[in-house]
């Protein structure tokens, strides 16, 4: 399905400016991210650390805080602009509510079919432009980090566009996310990341889209449970051409070869 991929960000003006003052203190990143350290993305930013402060000879100190243990998801993007974190690594569909809808791309169903297609856009011009426009946000980005493509699971397997109908799903804050559950009958529960695996154990939501992570079941689906699949959800390209943009929905179809 899509390219669920997360990206490292720094607000580099309010990182820099007290070193220039202190010059013999070490540069503190602080770091948040919202899942667990020994996830991908948690290993990926206990890695970062070690890097950075080996590679600067500790003239870097880099603070991670895994698990929305300083910021939770809704609160870090606002925290990144205001300085309370320098660093964070979330989801493209955070950049939607900023003002940055372009990003939402990554959200339409079935866009990438690999690894390959996928680069061509983050690693190449369509890519550079996206993190071109968050410099007005106060905000530059580092890089795309891949994080698995987008996988659905719930309490019951999932295999055809039936299989959802009338599951409370849980799904970020994303109109196109949520335009996704609402073609395949189901009802989309937006939720703080932190806030799920409670859920999931108490039923208030009957399932989540996220790349797999801990102990699931994975259920491969036949090239006719995809092909159906596809049919139901490719409409919600359609719907959100204004909002993301058509002209940024046909850059990336150019890139990666996608006929609707």
């Amino acid at each position: 399905m899509s390219r669920r991929s997360w990206v490292a960000i720094v607000f580099v003006a309010m990182m820099l400016a007290p070193a220039l003052v202190v010059a013999q203190q070490p540069i503190v990143i602080k770091f948040s991210h919202v899942v667990a350290v020994d996830t991908p993305k948690g290993k990926g930013a206990e890695y970062f650390k070690k890097l950075a402060e080996e590679r600067t000879n500790g003239r870097v100190k880099v603070e991670v805080y895994p698990n929305s243990t300083l910021f939770k998801d809704g609160e870090e993007m606002e925290a990144l602009q205001l300085g309370s974190v320098q660093m964070l690594a979330p989801s493209l569909a955070k950049f939607g509510p900023l003002g940055v809808r372009e990003f939402e791309v990554f959200d339409l169903p079935y866009l990438f079919e690999n690894y390959e297609e996928l680069h061509k856009v983050t690693e190449g011009p369509v890519g550079a432009a996206l993190f071109k426009k968050l410099e007005s946000k106060g905000i530059v980005g580092l890089a795309y980090w891949d994080n698995g493509f987008k996988d659905m699971s719930a309490n019951k397997p999932l295999k055809l566009p039936a299989d959802y109908k009338g599951l409370k799903m849980r799904i970020q804050s994303s109109k196109v996310l949520g335009d996704q559950m609402k073609a395949l009958g189901a009802i989309p529960q937006v939720m703080a990341f932190s806030e799920v695996y409670q859920a999931l154990q108490t039923g208030v939501v009957d399932g989540t889209e996220n790349p797999p992570s801990g102990r699931t079941q994975i259920i491969t689906l036949t090239p006719e449970e995809k092909a159906a699949l596809k049919k139901a959800l490719i409409v919600v390209h359609k719907e959100n051409e204004s909002r993301v943009g058509k002209e940024t929905i046909a850059e990336v179809y150019k890139e990666t070869g996608f006929k609707p």
